[in-house]
């Protein structure tokens, strides 16, 4: 068996990468496509590889000059690989198709190389590997029946996206046998050329044939976490993570900071979301209205604030509604005064904008013994008292409830003698109640509320709408506060279209599930307990009480939360949070575990129960 690779094109859509190499000379993680490909034939048992160039041929020649003495390679050159498409290039080695059976395939593609190996002890003669169809997906579909013989062959054109889970996404790797080659293959894409032209492709030729014969090609499935096509800078990023190993794996996870959709296969343990809402009604609601909501102007930031102001049961002049609560905090911050005093470990997204204050901060240090991690307003107040004694009189206080990455819970009784406290003392209280919504029901209360904002003027509140209510895509945050003068300032810091048709929207049809809403709240806090004692179940890993959608963990083996990570990561495509790098975490392994549905939790359990902690 040989392969044959259509390496001909610019691929000028990578700009820098192709602009003096070819495209199969584009760099993964330190290797060059072209070698992963020769790397898989060559493991597979396969010693010929003919190579169709054109645009920087002599480039791709120079570079596998002696590189691989096992390796016969048989050069034909499109000279006019500017002018024509890859059927013209497939067409020109069609004389080395007939010559043995072949693995074809394309030159802008980073796969498992047990996909060759696959196709070679295959009994199958002639097979298009193909994987379910996915959102990032583009390019052919198939049609498969259930022995896998592709029926059909559809093009942009005929796409239908309502019928997606019937399609199968071409890989651009094939099997095709020198008998298929040389009576069907050839003699079509020589007539299809004739009658169409060089510049088009030789799916073309495929489509024809499995319309004429379904029997002749067949669909060897693989999954979409295997392969990968790399047509631009984006799917070049993509390619990297996908491809990477262990440690660099995480590390370039870790970067995203989101658009993990990118990867369905993998679970997010890492970033906090809602899994229980938004429910399918409200989802196809949206939808109904999507051409408008996408072809509209979103209102500006007055309507948004009597959009949350009706939702939360405040007034309208009290709230401002951002682009996530990051936007508002980052708004907030020429507005409050140092010195600042928080718990730490805190929640990165407020050391982070107000970089000034947290360089003046006095910091409250979380205590984690084996069994707890708590604070009350009683530490918190001591830790005033304590800053004004020394000669520093606290500005600021920053509040997470529940505490991130802690999970601790002050009650609402507290929490208003903590205010009281802070009144008497003119310290402005940033109170940040974006997990609050996920403590039990019995707990659960909110300063979104008139009465407590009227009496706490220098109480400013945030609430991320994007992890409460599981629409982290929407980014949506609102803040609220009764001094006016300070929301018609936060009014300015933000842009008039802050937020778009899509989370207005949101707003505007929210309080009709809001039944809904608390059910999937009590749901995440039933879960949260028994996926807490699942965890407690496990050896080398201790459990912290928790009131947010996420548990703190200690390890007490040998494994480090870094180790871990990898380890979940590379195994088990689940990815958590490592907190082994942030402040206050020095002395002890600690990772965040979201809370997710009960499926994706025993998963994860099962998961470290095979890990050796």
């Amino acid at each position: 068996m040989q392969a044959l690779m259509l390496a001909a094109g610019m691929g000028k859509r990578l700009g820098p990468y192709t602009q003096n190499a070819t495209k199969c000379m584009v760099p993964v993680n330190g290797k060059t496509l072209i070698e992963y490909c020769i790397e898989a034939l060559l493991k597979a048992g396969i010693h010929k590889l003919v190579m169709v160039i054109g645009y920087k041929g002599e480039v791709l020649q120079k570079f596998l000059d002696n590189k691989y003495s096992e390796l016969e390679l048989v050069w034909i050159e499109n000279p006019v690989y500017d002018k024509t498409n890859n059927i013209y290039s497939l067409f020109l080695a069609s004389e080395e198709l007939k010559k043995d059976d072949t693995i074809l395939l394309e030159s802008d593609l980073i796969f498992d190389p047990a996909i060759i190996g696959e196709l070679v002890n295959s009994s199958e003669p002639n097979l298009a590997v193909v994987s379910h169809f996915e959102p990032w997906m583009d390019g052919t579909v198939t049609l498969l029946d259930k022995e896998h013989n592709i029926t059909g062959m559809l093009n942009k054109k005929q796409f239908v996206w309502k019928n997606i889970k019937d399609y199968y996404k071409t890989v651009n790797i094939y099997k095709l046998s020198k008998e298929f080659s040389a009576q069907y293959y050839i003699p079509f894409l020589t007539a299809y050329q004739k009658a169409y032209g060089q510049n088009e492709y030789y799916e073309q030729v495929l489509k024809v044939i499995s319309f004429l014969d379904s029997t002749k090609l067949r669909g060897h499935p693989v999954s979409g976490e295997r392969w990968y096509e790399i047509d631009d800078m984006q799917d070049l990023a993509i390619a990297s993570n996908r491809f990477a190993e262990k440690e660099k794996k995480l590390e370039l996870m870790q970067k995203r900071y989101g658009g993990y959709w990118r990867f369905p296969a993998l679970l997010d343990y890492c970033y906090l979301v809602n899994p229980y809402f938004p429910p399918k009604k409200l989802v196809k609601e949206l939808k109904a209205n999507f051409k408008t909501l996408l072809t509209q102007y979103p209102s500006g930031g007055s309507e948004q604030s009597l959009l949350a102001g009706k939702i939360f049961g405040i007034s309208p002049e009290k709230t401002v509604v951002g682009n996530g609560a990051a936007e508002l905090i980052s708004a907030l911050c020429p507005y409050v005064k140092p010195p600042f005093l928080t718990v730490h470990p805190t929640f990165n997204e407020y050391p982070e904008r107000f970089k000034k204050q947290f360089g003046e901060a006095a910091l409250i240090p979380l205590h984690a013994d084996s069994k707890t991690i708590a604070y009350d307003a009683a530490d918190i107040i001591n830790a005033l008292d304590e800053a004004e004694k020394s000669g520093s009189k606290i500005q600021t206080l920053l509040l997470i409830n529940p505490d991130n990455p802690s999970g601790n819970f002050i009650a609402k009784d507290k929490v208003l003698t903590l205010l009281d406290y802070c009144a008497q003392k003119g310290i402005v209280t940033v109170f940040d109640e974006s997990f609050i919504d996920f403590a039990e029901s019995a707990i659960r209360y909110t300063f979104f509320d008139n009465t407590v904002l009227e009496k706490y003027p220098d109480l400013i509140v945030i609430k991320s709408i994007s992890k409460s209510y599981g629409v982290p895509g929407l980014r949506l945050g609102v803040l609220a506060c009764s001094q006016a003068e300070l929301i018609q300032k936060l009014h300015k810091e933000v842009s008039i279209w802050n937020i778009n048709s899509f989370a207005e929207y949101f707003l505007q049809i929210i309080d009709k599930y809001k039944n809904d809403y608390k059910i999937g709240c009590d749901k995440i806090a039933e879960e949260r307990n028994r996926f807490k004692a699942c965890l407690e179940s496990i050896d080398g890993i201790v459990p912290y009480q928790s009131q947010a959608n996420y548990i703190l963990c200690k390890l007490t083996g040998k494994m480090t939360s870094a180790e871990l990570s990898v380890q979940l990561l590379e195994k088990y495509n689940i990815f958590i949070k490592d907190l082994s790098s942030k402040t206050g975490f020095e002395n002890g392994q600690f990772i965040r575990l979201a809370v997710r549905s009960t499926k994706d939790n025993d998963k994860l359990t099962s998961a470290l129960k095979e890990i050796p902690l």
